[in-house]
């Protein structure tokens, strides 16, 4: 979730998604992190969940760092060990100042992965700025950020998708992450991904049959995805194991995926596709609905969903995102001729039914 340093002395960050630019990185701070996209729990409510973002927060306030550091996870301690989270906490605190209003504090996630935000004001910051933890249900800490509060700035709020765009899969889906908001996206703070969906299928409140333990056990895993709109193929992967439940790969953020220019400025990226499943190639060109592979769990994701956005370059790194408006689909069962899903819709292509 959570970077872009328009303002700000300094920012902490913590991939959470595939969410993170050598460009949007912190002063002397490591990306380290999953994504999240479920909305059920497992071991964790939401009132304890808060309790434990409270806890962490007033205790880096205080500089109680030893019992910060104490709940790392392996890498994120690597990334973090206790001198540099003393030299961030100086820091942090020598610019912000003491915290004067906290205007909201919230708990969302689960299935095993937690993320609080708490947006406050600071006696020497000009704007409001954002705590962020993603903690387990154990409370082991995955990452924690301090950045400024409010989705990333763009260039095309404005801009109306040129490509006549379909929703890349069918059957129903639910918009886990999607919208303008932070609230309902939380990709709204990254640059590149300021538009973007997590999309999983959900049964009776869930994301999965039984445990949940193993990737079978997914209702999304090895479903079919379809190129999104006509265009050529201009990156393509699709040789990386999916993640075992409970990992996840940093190092290759998009996992298994496809990138298509719609050339006019337009690209689409798919991400964490399964293992050995893409039907396409570098330079092919690709027309509306064509098998593209399946959905799985592979790159920096909790468990198995589909990752889309748009952007106006095909370097993920560097480019901008762009809002995405798809053609013909149906959401919470209501027909929609042009339209964007946001978090909680469930939707799916006309012509699937």
């Amino acid at each position: 979730m959570p970077r872009p340093c328009a303002i700000a002395v300094l920012t902490v960050v913590a991939i959470l998604g595939c969410a993170h630019t050598p460009q949007e990185a912190a002063v002397d701070a490591a990306a380290i992190g999953v994504e999240v996209v479920s909305t059920g729990h497992r071991g964790m409510t939401k009132q304890t969940g808060l309790r434990h973002g409270q806890q962490y927060t007033e205790a880096f306030y205080a500089g109680d760092l030893e019992r910060i550091v104490s709940k790392f996870a392996p890498k994120t301690a690597q990334a973090l060990p206790l001198s540099k989270m003393q030299q961030l906490q100086k820091k942090v605190m020598a610019s912000f100042g003491s915290e004067m209003v906290i205007h909201s504090e919230k708990v969302d996630g689960g299935n095993g992965l937690w993320r609080y935000r708490r947006v406050a004001s600071y006696k020497r910051m000009k704007r409001p700025m954002q705590v962020v933890w993603i903690f387990r249900d154990d409370g082991t800490i995955e990452s924690f950020g301090v950045k400024p509060a409010g989705p990333a700035p763009s260039r095309h709020l404005k801009h109306h998708t040129q490509t006549a765009l379909r929703l890349p899969f069918q059957d129903f889906w639910y918009v886990a992450w999607g919208g303008r908001s932070v609230e309902q996206n939380y990709h709204a703070e990254y640059r590149n991904q300021r538009f973007a969906y997590d999309l999983y299928i959900r049964r009776d409140g869930s994301t999965h049959a039984g445990d949940g333990r193993r990737l079978v056990d997914y209702y999304a895993f090895g479903k079919t995805l379809v190129s999104p709109g006509a265009g050529v193929v201009v990156s393509a992967r699709g040789d990386l194991l999916d993640n075992p439940i409970g990992k996840t790969d940093v190092t290759n953020p998009l996992g298994n995926h496809v990138v298509i220019d719609h050339e006019n400025g337009e690209f689409s990226f798919l991400a964490h596709l399964k293992h050995n499943t893409l039907a396409v190639k570098v330079g092919d060109r690709v027309t509306s609905g064509q098998l593209l592979g399946q959905c799985g769990n592979s790159g920096n994701t909790s468990e198995p969903h589909l990752h889309y956005h748009l952007q106006d370059n095909a370097d993920f790194e560097t480019g901008a995102g762009m809002p995405i408006q798809f053609l013909n689909y149906r959401a919470d069962g209501k027909d929609v001729a042009r339209g964007e899903p946001v978090q909680g819709q469930t939707v799916t292509p006309m012509e699937a039914h």
